[in-house]
């Protein structure tokens, strides 16, 4: 694949993904094309050699989505909420979808991988899950050569999760924690971009679903316990029966900015977020996973410096 289109390609996942293709590409003049609403969101990836950046609004203009597939060879899915109401869950993850389906049809573009979540399904308990499912669908529906792959939580030198769970431990002396007992199979950013670009280098691939998670299951508490321990600064954790849990997610909904939890988010984590063995993994696309505890220290040991900043940056909103 000579000539990509990733969308959603600022994000976490999408940086990762770009470094990967970068990479694979090693100077034989594949193309990298990302679209952004703001050219500002994009200054980690601008200087990457074989990277487009073009400010458009795709969901927004149908006719900038068109432009950009002309000529491309396959499309890389990534973009996704994980707050939001009925309305914008179902906007960006199924009538989205659906719209980019046709297009790439319009444009003669048959190949596409769309990063989904493990968990999903029609009648999963959020809203989260069940439009994650309906996205999965309308990309079906539409005639291309697809691949679909579900990922655990992601972590990651810039994540959101662990560094936020380090973060809040450096501030309170106890953690009053929303679905402890909730399960996931985290796994590392880079482990998912790998697999991403395996799967456009493996025409095998399409019509296929992995799941893609980590070697090892643990509870949310269990993370926020490890985020802690590596930062140096691990702190009690007390978990919150439902009803507090409800109460503290309401809270958090109401605060400025992006919440740290929503209501939709514990209905989600009611889901284990672990791989079923029902599907292939990352093994069969010829990827050993990496352990949390191999990569974590990297980034939330002494000296991880920039990476402390980025919950906060998240939450104010800059880059």
């Amino acid at each position: 694949m000579n000539n990509v289109l990733l969308l959603g390609g600022t994000g976490f996942v999408g940086r990762a993904t770009c470094a990967e293709l970068v990479q694979r590409a090693g100077g034989g003049g594949a193309t990298v094309a990302v679209a952004t609403r703001r050219l500002a969101h994009a200054r980690a990836i601008q200087s990457l050699p074989t990277v487009e950046v073009v400010e458009a609004d795709v969901v927004g203009d149908a006719g900038a989505l068109d432009r950009l597939l002309a000529g491309r060879d396959a499309v890389v899915h990534l973009i996704a909420v994980l707050h939001g109401d009925q309305r914008r869950f179902e906007q960006l993850h199924v009538e989205w979808p659906r719209r980019l389906g046709e297009a790439c049809r319009r444009a003669g573009v048959k190949r596409v991988v769309h990063v989904s979540a493990l968990g999903v399904a029609a009648d999963a308990p959020s809203m989260y899950l069940r439009s994650k499912a309906g996205g999965e669908a309308a990309l079906a529906q539409a005639g291309l050569d697809l691949t679909l792959l579900r990922p655990s939580v992601i972590f990651g030198a810039e994540d959101r999760l662990l560094n936020l769970f380090a973060a809040l431990q450096r501030v309170f002396p106890v953690v009053p924690l929303a679905g402890a007992d909730a399960r996931f199979q985290p796994v590392w950013v880079r482990d998912v971009a790998r697999a991403i670009v395996r799967c456009l280098e493996q025409p095998r691939t399409a019509g296929q679903t992995y799941e893609c998670a980590g070697p090892r299951e643990l509870t949310l508490a269990d993370l926020v316990r490890l985020a802690g321990r590596h930062a140096g600064c691990e702190r009690a954790v007390i978990p919150l029966p439902p009803a507090l849990a409800a109460l503290q997610a309401r809270v958090m909904e109401l605060m400025p900015g992006e919440p740290l939890m929503s209501r939709d988010n514990l209905l989600s984590m009611q889901v284990p977020s672990v791989a079923t063995g029902a599907l292939p993994g990352l093994a069969a696309l010829g990827i050993e996973p990496a352990s949390l505890e191999a990569v974590v220290p990297t980034y939330l040991g002494s000296g991880a410096g920039r990476a402390r900043l980025t919950p906060l940056r998240a939450r104010a909103h800059r880059g």
